[in-house]
This record gives structure tokens, C-alpha cells and sequence, in this order.
């Protein structure tokens, strides 16, 4: 028993004050009980209050509502790329006593910045160049006297996860424009610029000449050497392996020329100088093709969340209802963190020894997910990108073979709706078309380039075409197993004995594969009971994906 605290209670209640009324308050342990019992994956039984089970503590596997961190993720994302422009060249003279008409000494334009992208084993979302969407290079500085060059452009670095697939969407290359322009001009000689006339967006002149000098003045043709490391278009990388060098994707732009270099008998000291090059801007698609070596597939409150948690440090959101997870979860179980022996030798398919592997807890599907029902087919496309398959049966809530089977019904239909795009898709980029009363011909639209006339008229069938979707492995063909989870619930046991005979038929032959479809892999199949919310049997799991991940 206590009395009401507070400073303010005998002015707001006097009369309970002057009464010396008593209140019983709550202990603070009926609380953290309360959150237990509603977060505990035993399912509510009538007994006794001094019951033999107690309540579950509140632990990183049975934590709070608001005991969660909110996890940013992104598996495709679009940027464009702007490298960086050249610097201007320089008009300058030398000044020094008894010299009264210098030399010209204006220094060359800085290159323009690059743009590089390198796939490194720490990162696994897109999220961090999602939010950016434009990448832009530093521009080279203008050159400077006494023959001082512009400082070269600051590169940028594009740090991806492993598994990543870069095409390219558009592009716009100022240079290479130039040149095409060039090259369509009757004859291959190009003709200097007519004396008095000089273009504005290739020349700087010197701001204390007369006009008179321009008038007469003869613009030299400026020749200049394009970069030779640019990579050729369109781009299409496939990053499935660490770099330990980075890439180059888009280079910068050539700086402009000093007035030295057009020193001549008729222009001893010539007061102009070129500017430097636009930089390339390209457009990329950047998507995962691999999302995670492990993604756990089940339905809604199957316990994936709680999984996640005990197999690695995810704070991810769990709870007692459907749709918990939004977005997909990416966690890390260490193999060797590097103290003692470690508890799995395994290795990669290039021979380095592997330390960890990731596991995507993808939100839950409900029947007709194919037909965007529920969160629909943006997550199913998450359960393509995984490496092995991790299907989380809930061994208390009904039927555990027809849940399996209606998880692979949802990722049969799925992949039958992907092959029938792809098909309309492959059909559609082959189209007959007629350019300027020719004849008709088959062009490819995505490989499409720029087709003119002698009017000068430009067709880019590319520019609003959509890159078609990866090709991706099948899904049917993919490692699976079963993680049958709520194995501490009283009546389980029937259960995953029923699931495990008919894992065990499926494997052998007997019965056909869930999925219902062909060419399926066909491997050793296994259920391997847990209790996420205890720990309890959760270490055979990395043992058992291990194994798959070779395959």
C-alpha cells in the first residue's frame, strides 16, 4: 500500500489528499510478465497460477513491441551517372622586367573526374545509392599561368554488394555526338572555321583584346585524343564476384587547351583558348541478383522474425500478428568470428574460405500471392534472389504438408507468370518497322541505335523502352529445406512426424514434387524442429545450409 505521490495533489484533488485516501498500485514485474505471456510462442493455456512452465523472460529473442530496429533495404535502384566536365584552358602571357610582349605561358584544363563501381562482400541493399539517384564527378580546374595545368577531377567510388547486375538505360555523350556530326559532314576533311566566325561553346577569348582582333582572327580545328578506358556501350556487368580493383563506368571529360598551343608565325601571341569538354552522362539500372544465401519462406506469423533473431544479431520487428515484417530483413550468422576453432570449415566456389553467410527473412505469403494479393508480387521476387530456400512451417498452426504445398503452389505460379513475360517480352523487342519510305526491316529495339537521314532527322527506339527482367535461376531448381518451428507447443509432435514421412516420400520418388513442375532439384530433403523463442535447435541450421550451399 501507497500513497498517491505527486507535488500537485493538494491542489488539483485536495480532497483525496485531506481524506489520506490510499491506492494499490501495480508491481512492475506483472508488466514485463504481461509482455512475455503475449509474445511467447506456447499457445495460451487455462492452469493454475503456480503452473509447473514460467513465464518466458523478456531476452533478445522475446523482446518488446518497441524493441526493434527499422531495417532500410532497396534490391534495385536507378542512377545517372555524370562524369565530370573538363576544365578551360588558360590565356595568359609571361610578365617580367625589361619583357615587354611575353610569350604565351596560359596552362592547360584538369580532366574531368571519373566514375567507378567495385562489388565488396560488406555490403547487401542498394539502399544507400537508391536515396542518391544522381552521382555527379568534380569538374577539372581551369588551367593557370606561368604554364600551371588544372587540377585534375575528384573520382567517385561506387561501392555495391556482390551479386549485383548493372545495364545501361540511356546515354549522353557530348564527344562522341560530336564526332558522329562530324563524320556525317560531306567529305572526311574538316574545314577550319571561317576567319571572323568561332564558335562561343568552344573557345574562350581574352577579355582585354580588341574586337577588332577577333574580326580577323582564323580559328584554328582543335583535334583532340578521347580517353581510351571508356567502357564500350551499352553497359552490362554482372558483379558475382569481390573486386578488389574497381571498375570503370563512366570516364571524365578531356580538359581544354592553353593559348601555347596555338602559337604560330601569323599568332606569335594568340589571345584565345579552348574550353574543356562537357562530361558523359549514362543512365544505369542497378539490381540484385542474388540477395541472400539463405531466405526463409513461410506464411504469415510462422516465426521467421524470431528465427532471424536467434540465428543472428537482427533486431528485426516480432510480435504476436500477421505481417510483421514489411520488407525483407538481412541478418549475418558468423561462422568464424576469428576466437578459437571455428564451429564449420566450409569454403566458396572460388576456394576462399567462408566466414559467414546472410539470410533474407522475407515477408510472409498468402494464397493468390501470385495474383498481388497481400503484399503481393514485389516480395516474391525477393524468394528468386536467394541461393537456398528455407521454407519456416509453423508446426501449431494446422496442417503442416498443406502449408508446404501452398508455399510452393504461390512460387510455381510465380515463376510460370515470369516465363510468360519473358516470352511476351522477347517478343515484343523484335519489331518491323520502316525508316524514311526503305524498305522494311527487323531491328532489335533494345539494341537499337541512332538512324538518320540526309535531313538530319534522329530515331533512338531505345530511349523509352524498358530493360526486360533478369534472367534469374528457377526457383524449382533452387536447394530447399524445411525449418519446422514451434516445436515446443504441446501436440506438435503428430505433426512433424506427418511432415517428415512425407519429406522422406518426395525425396525418394513416391510422391511428386510440391511444386508440381518438372526438373526440380532433386536432393536430400530434411525437417529440423526449433523453438526460436527458446534457441532450442536452431545451431543445426547453419550445419544444414552449409551442406546446400556447395550444391
Amino acid at each position: 500500500m501507497s500513497r498517491i505521490p505527486g507535488a500537485f495533489l493538494p491542489f488539483l484533488y485536495p480532497c483525496l489528499e485531506s481524506s489520506g485516501l490510499h491506492i494499490r498500485t501495480v508491481p512492475k514485474y506483472s508488466l514485463k510478465v504481461f509482455a512475455s505471456r503475449r509474445y511467447s510462442s506456447i499457445p495460451p493455456t487455462v492452469s493454475e497460477p503456480d503452473s509447473s512452465d514460467p513465464p518466458l523472460e523478456l531476452s533478445h529473442l522475446n523482446p518488446t513491441p518497441d524493441d526493434y530496429s527499422r531495417t532500410v533495404f532497396a534490391d534495385k535502384c536507378q542512377l545517372t551517372l555524370a562524369a565530370g566536365s573538363g576544365g578551360h584552358g588558360c590565356i595568359s602571357f609571361l610578365r617580367e622586367k625589361f619583357i615587354a610582349e611575353g610569350p604565351a605561358n596560359g596552362g592547360d584544363g584538369g580532366s574531368g573526374g571519373n566514375i567507378y563501381i567495385q562489388a565488396v562482400r560488406g555490403e547487401t541493399s542498394l539502399h544507400k545509392l537508391a536515396r542518391r539517384r544522381i552521382v555527379k564527378a568534380a569538374r577539372g580546374k581551369n588551367g593557370q599561368g606561368k604554364g600551371k595545368g588544372g587540377q585534375r577531377g575528384e573520382d567517385v567510388l561506387l561501392q555495391v554488394p556482390v551479386g549485383t547486375v548493372v545495364r545501361e538505360v540511356s546515354r549522353h555523350d557530348p564527344a562522341a555526338e560530336e564526332e558522329e556530326e562530324q563524320q556525317s559532314m560531306s567529305g572526311d576533311a574538316v574545314e577550319d572555321e571561317v576567319r571572323g566566325q568561332w564558335r562561343r561553346d568552344k573557345w574562350i577569348l581574352y577579355p582585354s583584346a580588341i574586337p577588332s582582333y577577333y574580326a580577323t582572327a582564323e580559328f584554328p580545328t582543335v583535334q583532340r585524343s578521347r580517353k581510351s578506358a571508356q567502357l564500350p556501350a551499352p553497359i552490362h556487368l554482372d558483379l558475382s564476384q569481390p573486386m578488389e580493383t574497381p571498375m570503370l563506368l563512366a570516364s571524365g571529360a578531356v580538359g581544354g587547351l592553353g593559348n601555347p598551343h596555338f602559337v604560330s608565325k601569323t599568332y606569335p601571341r594568340p589571345k584565345f583558348a579552348t574550353k574543356g569538354d562537357p562530361g558523359t552522362t549514362v543512365t544505369v539500372e542497378l539490381e540484385l541478383k542474388l540477395l541472400a544465401d539463405v531466405g526463409f519462406v513461410g506464411l504469415p506469423n510462422a516465426g521467421k522474425s524470431t528465427l532471424l533473431r536467434a540465428m543472428s544479431r537482427s533486431r528485426a520487428r516480432v510480435g504476436s500478428w500477421a505481417f510483421t515484417t514489411l520488407q525483407p530483413n538481412i541478418g549475418t550468422v558468423v561462422l568464424d568470428n576469428h576466437q578459437g576453432r571455428p564451429q564449420f570449415s566450409a569454403s566458396r566456389a572460388t576456394g576462399e574460405p567462408r566466414t559467414q553467410f546472410s539470410i533474407a527473412d522475407i515477408p510472409g505469403l498468402i494464397p493468390d500471392a501470385h495474383k498481388d494479393r497481400g503484399l503481393g508480387l514485389g516480395f516474391l521476387r525477393h524468394v528468386e534472389r536467394a541461393q537456398v530456400l528455407a521454407f519456416v512451417i509453423d508446426l501449431g498452426a494446422g496442417d503442416a504438408v498443406e502449408a508446404l504445398k501452398g508455399l510452393w503452389h504461390e512460387l510455381a505460379a510465380f515463376e510460370a507468370l515470369r516465363d510468360r513475360e519473358t516470352n511476351l517480352q522477347t517478343e515484343s523487342r523484335m519489331i518491323d518497322w520502316k525508316a524514311f519510305g526503305s524498305a522494311a526491316s527487323t531491328v532489335s529495339v533494345h539494341d537499337a541505335a541512332v538512324a538518320r537521314n540526309g535531313a538530319g532527322a534522329v530515331i533512338n527506339l531505345s530511349a523509352s523502352q524498358q530493360l526486360p527482367e533478369l534472367a534469374l535461376k528457377p526457383i524449382s531448381t533452387k536447394p530447399w529445406f524445411v525449418v519446422a518451428t514451434k516445436a515446443d507447443c504441446a501436440g506438435t509432435q503428430e505433426s512433424y512426424g506427418h511432415l517428415q514421412t512425407y519429406l522422406e516420400a518426395v525425396a525418394s520418388g513416391d510422391e511428386p514434387h510440391p511444386s508440381g513442375m518438372k526438373n526440380t532439384w532433386r536432393g536430400k530433403l530434411a525437417a529440423l524442429p526449433v523453438s526460436a523463442i527458446r534457441g532450442e535447435g536452431v545451431g543445426k541450421i547453419p550445419e544444414w545450409t552449409i551442406s546446400l550451399l556447395g550444391d
